[in-house]
């Protein structure tokens, strides 16, 4: 049997889930029923998934409402408003409202990318098969034999190398 999922708030058995869609982001909120009343989500036209959040992430000690973005002019209500912010200097501007709402939302708070690792080997052999051949056509032009046997072995290998890390087929 699955976990039950616990409430973003207090971590209680959640029983009401929420799902918003803005801009084809889908963002979710699990709350206990307590929760749920507390923050008003049984009432449909006073409800913002982005105030809740808000209201979820930030500490008294650590609020942010007075921050305002040196760059852009973005506060934290006008996040709210919005539920985007301004310019790429407000994550750090609003770090600490936004870790712990990226943490509870994600798995962590750094990007680490989309790239399959596959495709990444791949592109590495690709990288380093350039580079040989490059050194290679140096090593003739300067006459330096040894070091184009020595480029043209490791281009066998790295040839090799993609030949057993075959491109996957499309689907």
């Amino acid at each position: 049997m699955a976990n039950p999922l616990k409430c973003d708030l207090c971590a209680k058995p959640a029983t009401v889930h929420l799902t918003q869609i803005v801009n084809n982001k889908v963002h979710k909120v699990d709350l206990c029923e307590a929760c749920a009343q507390e923050k008003g989500v049984t009432d449909p036209s006073g409800f913002s998934l982005a105030d809740l959040l808000l209201k979820a992430s930030l500490n008294p000690e650590s609020s942010a409402a007075g921050v305002r973005c040196e760059q852009c002019g973005f506060t934290q209500n006008d996040f709210k408003k919005h539920g985007r912010f301004g310019c790429p200097a407000c994550y750090d501007t609003f770090k600490g409202l936004v870790e712990p709402m990226l943490d509870n939302m994600h798995k962590g708070v750094h990007h680490t990318g989309k790239v399959p690792s596959r495709a990444l080997e791949r592109k590495s052999l690709y990288d380093r098969l350039t580079r040989l051949e490059l050194d290679l056509t140096e090593a003739i032009k300067s006459e330096r034999y040894e070091d184009a046997a020595r480029a043209r072995d490791e281009i066998n290998e790295v040839k090799q190398a993609f030949a057993s890390n075959p491109k996957p087929s499309p689907r």
